[in-house]
């Protein structure tokens, strides 16, 4: 007398959970570069930003902001805070130093600094190390062109 079972066998099974495993995976790399790519635009449009602000200290103070020359800038979060500080003022901290807006974000996962080219400035902004944009650089001329090509 033969016997029915009415289950899955355990070959079924592991196919089941392979599948699973390589659709988990595949959705995790596109999450990833969805990440990536929106941090980076994120970063572009804070460059702008930058860019806006410098038009309006050059009105008022009658030279632009930089933080480095050409020869040395290596975005620093002393770069980044210093950008904030005279481009976005919001007030004073709780010990009476000057801030600025959080506009450079962590999340961004980018450093910033702005050099003097000329009589002009460009805006560089690096990846900080062990973020899915570490290996992305972007600049932004005074007159706008934006080189992303390592991105």
């Amino acid at each position: 007398m033969a016997t029915k079972s009415s289950g899955f066998t355990l070959i079924e099974l592991l196919v089941v959970v392979a599948i699973i495993g390589v659709l988990s995976t595949i959705g995790v790399i596109s999450y990833q570069g969805y990440v990536s790519s929106a941090k980076i635009s994120s970063t572009k449009s804070v460059m702008q930003q930058i860019a806006l602000m410098q038009a309006e200290y050059l009105s008022n103070m009658g030279s632009y902001h930089v933080t480095h020359d050409a020869a040395t800038c290596a975005p620093t979060s002393n770069s980044s805070d210093s950008i904030e500080k005279e481009l976005f003022p919001a007030g004073e901290d709780d010990a009476g130093n000057a801030k600025g807006e959080d506009v450079i974000t962590a999340e961004n996962g980018f450093l910033m600094c702005i050099a003097t080219v000329g009589n002009g400035y460009e805006i560089f902004a690096q990846g900080q190390a062990n973020t899915s944009v570490s290996n992305c650089t972007l600049r932004l001329t005074q007159s706008g062109i934006l080189d992303d090509d390592d991105c």
